[in-house]
């Protein structure tokens, strides 16, 4: 039964060539953007999640008020298995300046000044372009627009302004870029006796690495159980609004999409009744001859079968070439609106299984309609 079925199907499908081939390729282009969409949205989220854990500790363990370090917090903290690394910081505010020169006029932008010991390079992942374990004294690593915005290259002088008025003058070691322009234009890296003495304040609280970035929530309050002197601050809560629109957007970006693959099943389903109303005499004759119901309906959706998967192979080549171009030319963005500068597109097997999964299901959806109207013709009427 199913190979004749088949037999028909492929007939019929081969006398409306040009519109088997539009409603095929209707299927691949919506397929192919939703596929493209959804890379693009995961990249989006995965750049600014591993650009953000660049400069900034999966972990923040931070001081109610500006006090000494906490002994029994330390040894909590080298005695837990799930934390690789950690080291105490001191936060500021304030203004960074340069001095006008031959060629290159003054600058002045506002920073966030971390305090940072030798083994802060262990808690954050700078790279090798701003080695921190060789901070020199007077010394600051900035973020590489920071550098840009101030105009100023290593071995130059600048003079820091603190959040309590108090001045201090650093040069310039080096620059780091993480791709979230966030970090990359505010953050600037000094050793912390240097801003212990320039704020007079002792410790912000310690910065931790953990083997598993994912759990700093829970971590966060077993460490901190029953402490009344810190809190913790994982590192979800950076960017975490921006980080719950992104997933939100997906969601959107997935519906949207998804109904224009069902308004592009609409072709299947148009080809099919047509193909109904055409060949009633011939969907007549074989049920008089004895064709089952069946068999009817299975030679139909056969069609939008044949039709969806035409459209699904299309839609996945489509899709995954232009992910795969955009994996190696990622496309530029301006960072100062979209935090990161560059946007790759990530494909997870997930969303092409569910992008294949809409399409097919649609597809054979909009075959089944036609199926049933012909399965509803009466031969002897239409033979009469």
């Amino acid at each position: 039964m199913l190979r004749f079925a088949w037999f028909l199907a492929r007939a019929h499908l081969r006398r409306r060539r040009v519109q088997t081939i539009l409603s095929a390729a209707g299927i691949g282009v919506g397929i192919a953007v939703l596929i493209v969409a959804e890379a693009l949205t995961n990249g989006f989220s995965d750049d600014l999640i591993s650009s953000t854990l660049q400069a900034v500790p999966d972990l923040s363990l931070i001081a109610y008020r500006w006090d000494q370090p906490s002994q029994a917090l330390q040894h909590r903290l080298n005695r837990d298995p799930q934390v690789a690394s950690w080291s105490p910081f001191l936060l500021d505010k304030g203004l960074l300046s340069h001095r006008a020169s031959p060629g290159r006029p003054a600058s002045v932008d506002f920073a966030t000044v971390f305090g940072v010991a030798r083994s802060e390079a262990k808690v954050l992942r700078l790279g090798r372009s701003a080695p921190l374990t060789a901070l020199k004294r007077q010394g600051v690593v900035l973020g590489s627009a920071l550098a840009a915005a101030l105009n100023v290259l290593p071995g130059d002088s600048l003079l820091y302004l603190s959040s309590n008025q108090q001045r201090v003058r650093l040069t310039v070691q080096g620059e780091f870029t993480t791709g979230n322009y966030l970090i990359d234009s505010g953050y600037a890296f000094v050793r912390l006796p240097v801003l212990q003495k320039v704020t007079r304040r002792v410790l912000s609280g310690y910065q931790v690495r953990l083997r598993d970035p994912s759990r700093a929530p829970q971590q966060g309050a077993y460490l901190l159980d029953h402490s009344r002197h810190f809190y913790a601050e994982p590192w979800q809560s950076f960017n975490q609004v921006l980080l719950g629109q992104l997933t939100l957007q997906k969601k959107v970006i997935g519906l949207v999409i998804s109904l224009i693959v069902i308004v592009a099943s609409f072709g299947i389903s148009n080809v099919l009744t047509l193909s109904v109303f055409e060949r009633s005499g011939e969907i007549a004759m074989l049920r008089t001859l004895g064709a089952p119901g069946p068999q009817i309906v299975a030679t139909f959706v056969l069609e939008g079968l044949i039709l969806a998967i035409a459209g699904l192979l299309l839609g996945n080549l489509l899709g995954l070439a232009t992910v795969g171009y955009l994996t190696i030319h990622p496309i530029t963005i301006p960072g100062d609106l979209y935090f990161i500068t560059a946007l790759p597109a990530r494909l997870q097997g997930q969303d092409l299984i569910w992008a294949n999964a809409i399409g097919l299901t649609v597809s054979l959806l909009a075959s089944y309609l036609p199926a049933r109207r012909a399965l509803g013709i009466d031969p002897a009427k239409l033979l009469r």
